[in-house]
């Protein structure tokens, strides 16, 4: 069943969340990592009970989102004209734009170059750059899924039906119900390692689609290091 969309007023804030009616007999509250609030609950739970229930555990929502938001990528203001830096895999990159018959991108020694056949229109600079940040996160992405995949006893079981980068602005990445990994675009410009969390992370959710105690379990066994990637993700990327 689709969620049905409602909120509730808590002080000067609004809590917006998301109802999901399931074969349970418990109301459960999760708030999620891009801050989104979901109610799971029994399907004869009445509207004033879930609204009670959301108030009641009010104070913990607005903790745990400002937990969540803290951690949100945060897109720079970017200009697109030489000289100007833009990260990849973690490391600072010129950008160094120059008139050319043929418009392509490329590194070359500290830079990404831009050639193209109007360098004074940043616009222009700007859908060359993001085209080649795009075809790069797909390539590093597919690859690293497929190293990654192999930290789990038996791989198959965590390899998701499909693999999409998108822009994001709300959380690194996400596995859908229908099993398809879904990666930020900004995503390549951070460290392999954190981006080794971020899709070990989303992996984890094939078998544990929650955040509760057996989520944090495995991920812990397949990546024991991951706090520090993360650490390292949240840094380098704010």
């Amino acid at each position: 069943m689709t969620a049905v969309r409602h909120s509730i007023c808590y002080g000067e804030h609004r809590i917006e969340f998301a109802i999901r009616r399931r074969d349970r007999t418990t109301l459960e509250i999760a708030v999620e990592p891009d801050a989104a609030v979901v109610v799971t609950a029994p399907r004869d739970a009445t509207l004033t009970a879930i609204e009670q229930k959301v108030r009641k555990r009010a104070a913990w929502i607005r903790r745990q989102q400002r937990y969540f938001l803290q951690f949100m990528p945060r897109t720079p203001e970017r200009r697109y004209l030489s000289g100007e830096t833009h990260l990849y895999l973690g490391r600072q990159y010129r950008l160094k734009v120059v008139p050319h018959i043929q418009a392509t991108v490329k590194l070359v020694r500290g830079f990404i170059v831009v050639q193209t056949h109007w360098p004074q229109r940043s616009e222009v600079t700007r859908e060359l750059v993001e085209a080649w940040y795009r075809d790069r996160a797909r390539a590093k992405f597919a690859e690293r899924l497929e190293v990654n995949l192999l930290r789990f006893p038996t791989p198959d079981d965590f390899r998701p039906a499909g693999l999409i980068v998108r822009q994001l602005h709300q959380r690194w990445g996400s596995m859908s119900p229908a099993a398809r990994l879904m990666l930020n675009r900004r995503l390549i410009e951070a460290p392999i390692d954190a981006i080794d969390y971020v899709i070990t992370h989303e992996l984890c959710h094939m078998a544990v689609p929650h955040h509760g105690p057996a989520f944090f379990d495995l991920l812990n066994r397949v990546l024991p290091d991951w706090q520090l990637r993360k650490q390292r993700l949240e840094q380098r990327m704010a």
